[in-house]
């Protein structure tokens, strides 16, 4: 590890959210740390990060007259108990808090997650065909070019190739295989498998983080392998008001079949579930609500918890081990680290992309028939970069299923992260509320964001945090985003007063839930009232707790180029092709023209089927 010095207001910075007096660690290594992660985020928010930092030093200053690192532990704590009754200061220090507790629990929870690898894989590595954009030709020419390699391209590639169409796909990430995984530090992986590093953010009030990964396979690298197959009443939309003819429920549950059977998908098996799944499943049952396990696509999975950073064993089944090695069997070929900058056209006909390479030199590819699968936030700024519409719906209607995460503190011990990292749920009043409880842990050390304070507190908390079990509650929300920007993405989110009522009582949900199942006290990140010490302090929430406030994060973009038969309001027909140009289509989670109110993927994969059918009945009968 580099030792070049970090900024003294950063060391002053993680002295005062995590003291080395109080057993905290060196605070100059934590920031060495934290600088190598930053190095690996977007500039801009790297510098921003810096600046936020400087104010605090600054503040202690003008109060003290000496650096943070230079005060006391009880004038550190005094001084942030200060700033934490100021709004926009708390939630400057929560947000940049955040990312030293990422940084700081990463580290010293990686022999835990090392451990994991005493197991092999279950399955082995799959021989996907692979090229780095470095050792690609400049100029190339196939049938179809897919941008995306993620549950919507993927599905594509294998039904296309499987007709005999020569298909390239182009992804931006890398291929990350378990031999790969194995050997990389969990920051390192967390870094390189997401966008932006994992720091997306959507502006709003309040702000939301959306981690969104990148990589071979998209999302389903990275993401908990919950597979919820579409809700008839949402299809029933879909149908009805949208006119997507292969939204009617008989056709459209072959297509789940499918992408089940290719998932092969199954409950979570209790003895591999984990006390945080377990917890969660007494409560509810104590109260009689609605819970079971959740169905994910990974057999073989032994609950390392993992899932977030890339499964080290091969157990769950993203589209890179399950969908993507059938299209390269049948001729596809994946080109890796290359960023699409446009679709290139002839007249009002897509003939192919442009793309750019890591030293900046260019790709391109020409192809008979364009589909766009980049994701709900990139596949907009593709478009508008290739000047081929200006429809006034591009980039709107952006859903998200906002969450928050409330935590209960047990007497014995839990370990959340000794189990499916995403294992049961609560569904109680989702069909009434919107409301879906999932019992969800994080790997080892990495999910101590949620607990409250700094100081000698706060390292109480991470101390005690064997004891915690952990739930998000997210609510389906409208469509209250919008993906804005060409060059680059840039994201706003504007929380309804409806959707943020929801959320506060999807906590009080939670609360419910933790205490039924024996918590002894309840972590609600609500500022006002962090924790509850009981089930009647509950009813105080809703009168006391601001959603403004809430620290939320998000999931499952959808909506940003939704298909359907009304042309005013849709920029993509009901058979998935960019209206205003010929041989261009659009296959991802922008595609759903509203949100499925549950995890995605699985819905993703059968509209990408249902949309290559048509395709395929277009363009190779």
């Amino acid at each position: 590890m580099s030792k070049e010095t970090p900024p003294k207001s950063l060391v002053s910075f993680c002295a005062a959210i995590l003291p080395q007096e109080a057993g905290g660690p060196d605070p100059s290594d934590l920031a060495v740390k934290l600088m190598l992660y930053l190095k690996r985020l977007p500039k801009d928010f790297a510098r921003g990060y810096l600046t936020a930092v400087n104010i605090f030093e600054a503040i202690s200053y003008a109060k003290y007259k000496r650096r943070i690192s230079d005060l006391s532990i009880e004038e550190r704590e005094e001084l942030i108990q200060k700033l934490y009754r100021n709004k926009i200061t708390f939630n400057l220090i929560e947000a940049l808090k955040a990312l030293v507790l990422l940084v700081n629990g990463a580290y010293s929870n990686a022999p835990e997650i090392a451990q994991a690898f005493e197991n092999p894989p279950v399955r082995p590595d799959v021989n996907l065909d692979t090229v780095s954009a470095g050792y690609f030709p400049s100029i190339s020419r196939c049938d179809v070019v897919i941008v995306g390699s993620g549950a919507g391209g993927s599905i594509v590639a294998r039904e296309l190739s499987a007709k005999g169409a020569k298909v390239i796909i182009v992804e931006e990430g890398q291929h990350h295989a378990s031999r790969d995984i194995r050997e990389n530090m969990p920051l390192d992986r967390f870094a390189s498998m997401y966008r932006d590093g994992g720091a997306t953010a959507l502006l709003g009030v309040p702000p939301v983080i959306m981690p969104i990964g990148k990589g071979v396979g998209g999302t389903t690298l990275i993401n908990s392998g919950t597979c919820y197959r579409t809700p008839e009443k949402i299809l029933d939309v879909w149908y009805n008001k949208f006119g997507l003819d292969f939204a009617q429920k008989d056709e459209f549950s072959q297509y789940l079949d499918d992408a089940e059977d290719t998932f092969q998908v199954g409950p979570v098996p209790l003895e591999v579930m984990g006390n945080n799944g377990l917890k969660t499943l007494q409560g509810a049952q104590k109260l009689n609500w609605k819970s079971g396990p959740l169905i994910r696509n990974a057999p073989g999975c032994d609950g390392c918890c993992q899932c977030a950073i890339g499964c080290p064993h091969n157990a769950k089944l993203g589209v890179h081990l399950s969908v993507l090695p059938v299209a390269c069997q049948n001729g596809a070929k994946i080109v890796t680290d290359l960023r699409v900058h446009h679709v290139i056209t002839e007249g009002s006909k897509a003939v192919g992309i442009a793309a750019t390479r890591s030293d900046k030199s260019k790709i391109i590819i020409y192809a008979d028939l364009v589909v766009i699968s980049a994701g709900a936030t990139e596949s907009p700024g593709i478009i508008r970069r290739s000047d081929i519409t200006a429809h006034p719906h591009l980039g709107r209607n952006l859903a998200i299923h906002p969450a928050v995460a409330v935590a209960g503190r047990f007497q014995e011990d839990i370990y959340p992260w000794r189990g499916v990292l995403q294992s049961a749920s609560v569904e109680e009043f989702h069909d009434s509320d919107g409301i879906l409880v999932e019992a969800t842990a994080t790997p080892p050390g990495m999910g101590s964001m949620v607990l409250p304070g700094v100081g000698s507190k706060l390292l109480n908390q991470i101390a005690g945090a064997k004891h915690l079990v952990s739930l998000g509650a997210m609510i389906s929300d409208g469509p209250n985003g919008r993906v804005l920007g060409k060059n680059r993405t840039f994201l706003t989110y504007k929380l309804s007063d409806r959707d943020g009522k929801r959320l506060i009582k999807g906590i009080e949900v939670c609360a419910k839930i933790l205490f039924a199942a024996g918590a002894v006290e309840v972590l609600t990140g609500v500022s006002k009232k962090s924790v509850l010490r009981n089930e009647s302090e509950i009813k105080e929430l809703a009168s006391l707790a601001d959603y403004k406030e809430l620290h939320l994060a998000a999931f499952h973009p959808t909506g940003t180029v939704r298909a359907g038969s009304d042309e005013q309001i849709c920029p993509v027909d009901k058979n998935g092709k960019l209206r205003g140009c010929e041989n261009l289509f659009v296959i991802d989670a922008s595609l759903l023209p509203s949100s499925p109110t549950v995890n995605p993927q699985i819905s993703i994969m059968a509209v990408a089927k249902a949309v290559s059918e048509r395709i395929i009945a277009s363009y190779f009968s």
